[in-house]
């Protein structure tokens, strides 16, 4: 069995249930024991769900949001929402109470699906009283209504709502890194396109494995697990809690991993504190061993099965993706937007991994770079525009219905790679500019880097601001300073004077989500930490590591 080419979510649910009714294709963790579901048991429970629904007299073009971490029930209630004809609202699960309140506002939810969450209590007062809360079944914020009570009490609903390929089927809001998030609104096809053409390039089967970990609330989630997973029939396997991640990628073994450079360089630092890099880098060039270590790594990551290696959402060091390579788990870097529904480039199984790029864009997917290198992209699952912001649809959707993406990039031989930010650049106080993500790819190489954000507006120079990486908590000061020094020198030296770095300033403070410096895709806000750090960075002595 391969892609179907039918446009609608739920004749895609409906082939698979005469195809493979009792066939599992969701497996959720919980409390130790794995709960599963097959295709007839999502029909079903979105079938009682959508019945619910309509008892509470919600009808089709109304708005649900959701708030939750992934699992299960996520994809049942989404599909649920497609049956009924329901725009859904996905909220990012770590967003705090003035986010989840302006996306309820702004978006006009009527009810809000709640679930997995870390810190409910410090988010229920961003959801008006007023609204009814439908609680999945986790320990989670206080709801008037029970997913399993509404089992209980609701037969499957006869019929699913009429819509068209056309009508609006989300709302994805924008994680935010400057101001209100955006929200970017999507049909029908657009969700149903993202999936097919992920999936024509990944060569994706019933036969796949995939880890849903990273949010659903986000495009890269929805496109390659929700819409893959509806498109061509293949396994998702959910994680419990974060203490349980290695154990439940392990379980799910899964065919194809993606992640973001963050947790790239986290996985390497705890296999380097098991074994340094020296005796690995000596053992991997030993033949016959070599390959045994490498599988062992593999085997104990719970990648031993994987056939597809992806990273997204920023770029990964190139030191780290040869680092990786020599693992033979070679890492293509992908890319999209939230109003292409996560669609631009990925890497297929069957081509040549090129380090520095984001590898070829998509089937159904242009690309342009203007004459100001600025990127400019079409595909099948483009946005219809933001929701009551006209204004911004129009700066961002030219009149040949390309989307300004505001990244900087090149194509060659068909391979597209991305050199920067259009906003991200910035003019030093000697008048000249600089496009800081190059250079901080260069710092990427440095193991003991987390993090980190290129300042240089109202500055002589531009100076860096790191978050160190968990690894470097059990390093001497002495010996991290002089590492960053080293890396310092060696990235400046390949620099042109007016861009060359001044000094480095250590956070002392871990950047989170919680804490406001990076957005829920685990990217840098470099508003707030230049908010933050321009003060310190204007009186840092040259060519020192300052700890703040």
């Amino acid at each position: 069995m391969n892609t179907v080419n039918l446009s609608l979510p739920a004749e895609k649910l409906t082939y698979w249930m005469v195809q493979d009714s009792h066939r599992e294709v969701l497996f959720q963790p919980r409390g130790g024991q794995m709960l599963t579901f097959t295709w007839k048991e999502i029909d079903t429970e979105a079938r009682k769900l959508l019945s619910f629904f309509r008892a509470q007299g919600l009808k089709s073009g109304d708005k649900v949001a959701i708030l939750s971490k992934n699992c299960a029930h996520w994809i049942i209630a989404d599909i649920a929402l497609m049956y009924g004809g329901l725009v859904s609202i996905p909220i990012y699960p770590t967003a705090n109470a003035e986010t989840i309140s302006y996306v309820l506002e702004h978006s006009e939810s009527k009810m809000m699906l709640v679930g997995k969450l870390d810190d409910w209590q410090s988010q229920v007062s961003g959801i008006p009283d007023t609204m009814p809360k439908v609680a999945f079944p986790y320990p989670t914020m206080p709801a008037e209504n029970q997913w399993d009570t509404i089992m209980q009490d609701n037969e499957p609903a006869d019929s699913v709502s009429p819509v068209a390929a056309d009508d609006l089927m989300t709302i994805l809001y924008t994680s935010g890194s400057t101001g209100n998030p955006k929200g970017a609104m999507h049909t029908y096809q657009s969700f149903v396109n993202a999936g097919k053409n992920v999936g024509e390039r990944l060569a994706v089967t019933p036969d796949d494995r995939i880890m849903s970990y990273l949010p659903l609330s986000h495009c890269t989630e929805r496109a390659y697990v929700e819409s893959t997973l509806l498109n061509y029939g293949l396994k998702v396997y959910f994680v419990d809690s974060l203490d349980t991640f290695a154990a439940d990628l392990g379980y799910a073994k899964p065919t194809i991993f993606g992640s973001v450079p963050r947790l790239w360089t986290q996985f390497q630092k705890k296999i380097l504190t098991k074994m340094p890099n020296k005796k690995l880098q000596t053992l991997l060039k030993i033949p016959l061993l070599g390959g045994i270590v490498k599988n062992k790594i593999k085997k104990q990551m719970g990648l031993d099965q994987t056939r597809i290696f992806i990273s997204g959402s920023a770029p990964l060091s190139e030191k780290i993706l040869h680092w990786y390579s020599k693992l033979d788990i070679n890492i293509g870097e992908g890319w999209g937007m939230t109003e292409s529904f996560a669609c631009g480039s990925v890497l297929g199984p069957d081509m040549e991994v090129r380090i520095g790029t984001v590898s070829k864009p998509l089937p159904g997917t242009q690309v342009i770079i203007a004459e100001d290198n600025e990127i400019l992209l079409k595909t099948e699952s483009d946005m219809l525009g933001y929701y009551k912001e006209e204004e911004k649809t129009k700066e961002t959707i030219n009149e040949d219905g390309y989307i300004h993406t505001g990244d900087l990039g090149e194509l060659k031989d068909g391979y597209l790679s991305i050199v920067g930010r259009k906003k991200d650049i910035f003019k030093t106080e000697k008048g000249k500019y600089v496009a800081p993500i190059p250079i901080e790819s260069e710092f990427g190489d440095n193991e003991y880097i987390e993090q980190m954000c290129l300042m240089g507006t109202q500055l002589v120079q531009p100076v860096l601001v790191v978050n160190l990486s968990e690894h470097a908590a059990a390093i001497e000061k002495s010996e991290l300073e002089s590492s960053l020094l080293s890396t310092l020198s060696t990235v400046n030296s390949k620099l042109e004077a007016h861009a060359k770095v001044s000094a480095i300033i250590v956070a002392k403070q871990a950047w989170t989500t919680d804490s406001g410096e990076l957005t829920p895709t685990l990217k840098v806000k470099r508003h707030i930490v230049e908010k933050t750090f321009l003060p310190v960075a204007q009186n840092v002595e040259k060519g020192k590591v300052s700890w703040y």
